[in-house]
């Protein structure tokens, strides 16, 4: 089982809608994937679960069958995390639901952060909770994949999702949001990987599973970029044009003496993805991806070409992320 992040602590930048995107071209293409909601606001779950459903899994009181419900009896110290629960959406893909309640989880796991240094068995149970329970879930479906979508920012409950995963995926914009955004992340990331690695070897608890915290930056996907005649309008080829630099300075911790100058001649840009502004509003009434909506669900004329054309980005850019962290 692969683990793969994807994290940019600027919002709006269309993470989640790229995760559940990748996800279903994952699962089309024969993989056992686990989606994973570790995002507070619990948008990728509203993206594969109408509302009747997300009504059943989020009642009033308990929320068993959610992220939160399997870990809080250890939250509220009257146990260990829970069998999660993984929601059929199809024969290759599950969900670990989302949960708007996870955000009280945020204060315990950034207590426990500097309890792992001395030792102390509850921190640890709680720093890898999220872990456990991917790789859980990941063997209950025997999964190949477990693509995480985490919320944008740098607090404790993204670094205790991160260090769970083994490679993160950067979506940007091309603008100075995004630009600042990997500035502050980059650095972030590399905190993270020491500081876990100096508490990982303090583990006292015999046979618990602890992540390996290794994420490592597995390149970035421009998103929803303008074109017009195939190239980027002028307005966003100033940004775009900055992004192979920053990346490799920010993220990489790399001399950019010979960091190209186009995104489509950098190795680490995985993708530039067109906005398929007229695609995303037919995909969310039908409740499946923009690659697999039809004629009856508004897919016509030049929307039918729309639609094949975002087949061919989104499986490209699924086969170039398998290349990038070296997976068969």
């Amino acid at each position: 089982m692969r683990s793969i992040a994807f994290f940019n602590n600027k919002g709006g930048v269309g993470k989640t809608s790229l995760v559940y995107h990748l996800a279903w071209m994952y699962a089309e293409l024969g993989l056992s994937v686990v989606a994973t909601d570790l995002d507070p606001q619990a948008n990728l779950t509203s993206m594969f679960l109408n509302e009747d459903r997300l009504e059943q899994l989020w009642p009033d009181g308990q929320h068993s069958q959610t992220i939160f419900g399997a870990v809080q009896p250890l939250l509220e110290g009257t146990g260990d995390i829970s069998a999660p629960h993984v929601e059929d959406i199809s024969a290759n893909l599950g969900l670990l639901v989302g949960d708007l309640a996870l955000s009280a989880s945020e204060d315990e796991l950034n207590s426990q952060w500097p309890d792992c240094l001395d030792r102390k068995p509850r921190a640890f149970r709680v720093l890898s909770a999220f872990w456990r329970l991917i790789e859980r879930a990941a063997a209950s479906r025997n999964a190949d994949l477990v693509l995480v979508d985490v919320g944008p920012n740098l607090g404790a409950i993204n670094r205790a999702s991160l260090i769970a995963a083994e490679h993160v995926v950067i979506p940007v914009a091309p603008d100075v949001y995004s630009l600042q955004g990997l500035k502050n992340l980059g650095p972030t990331l590399r905190r993270w990987r020491t500081e876990w690695s100096e508490r990982q070897a303090r583990n006292p608890v015999e046979g618990l599973s602890v992540p390996l915290g290794r994420m490592e930056p597995a390149g970035y996907v421009v998103m929803q970029h303008a074109v017009r005649l195939d190239r980027p309008v002028k307005a966003y080829d100033r940004w775009m044009t900055r992004i192979p630099r920053v990346y490799r300075e920010a993220v990489l911790a790399i001399s950019t003496t010979d960091s190209p100058h186009a995104v489509a001649e950098d190795p680490h840009c995985l993708a530039a993805l067109k906005h398929y502004r007229s695609l995303m509003p037919l995909a969310q009434e039908a409740h499946k991806p923009m690659f697999f909506l039809r004629a009856a669900e508004g897919a016509i004329g030049g929307h039918a070409q729309a639609v094949l054309d975002c087949y061919h980005d989104f499986r490209s850019l699924a086969q170039s992320i398998a290349q990038h962290i070296q997976f068969p």
